[in-house]
């Protein structure tokens, strides 16, 4: 029937009892497939990681300020990085800038929730926030 025709024999599903098998234009097929992909890929969505930076002495303005950025980050549905930076011999601070970071996570808590603990990666501590649904 497909050679009368001048088409192709596609097998659809190969798993099916009995196997499923169309008569059809096999390129028109293959097109049709990548469009669907294409398709099904642009509707995925993005993950977009915004970063905050703070430091181991942050004042309660600066972080009340950083907090309202990462607030309507993760509104608008947003991953947020907060990193503590230590410089220097900063370093010794450590529990300072757990505690902050803490402090932190405590008060967005309403908005995301903690994806990652803080933990120390160099001269860097960071935690990831992920939006609450």
């Amino acid at each position: 029937m497909a050679e009368n025709r001048g088409l192709d024999l596609v097998e659809i599903s190969p798993t099916a009892n009995p196997p499923v098998c169309r008569v059809i234009d096999y390129k028109k097929f293959l097109y049709e497939l990548k469009r669907k992909q294409k398709e099904m890929k642009a509707k995925t969505a993005k993950i977009i990681v915004k970063e905050i930076r703070l430091g181991p002495n942050t004042d309660d303005h600066d972080f009340n300020f950083k907090l309202n950025h990462c607030i309507k980050f993760l509104k608008d549905g947003a991953k947020v990085k907060v990193d503590v930076f230590f410089k220097g011999r900063s370093i010794i601070y450590k529990e300072q800038g757990e505690l902050i970071l803490l402090k932190f996570a405590q008060s967005i808590v309403d908005y995301g929730k903690i994806e990652q603990m803080p933990r120390l990666e160099g001269k860097r501590m960071i935690m990831i926030i992920a939006p609450k649904k």
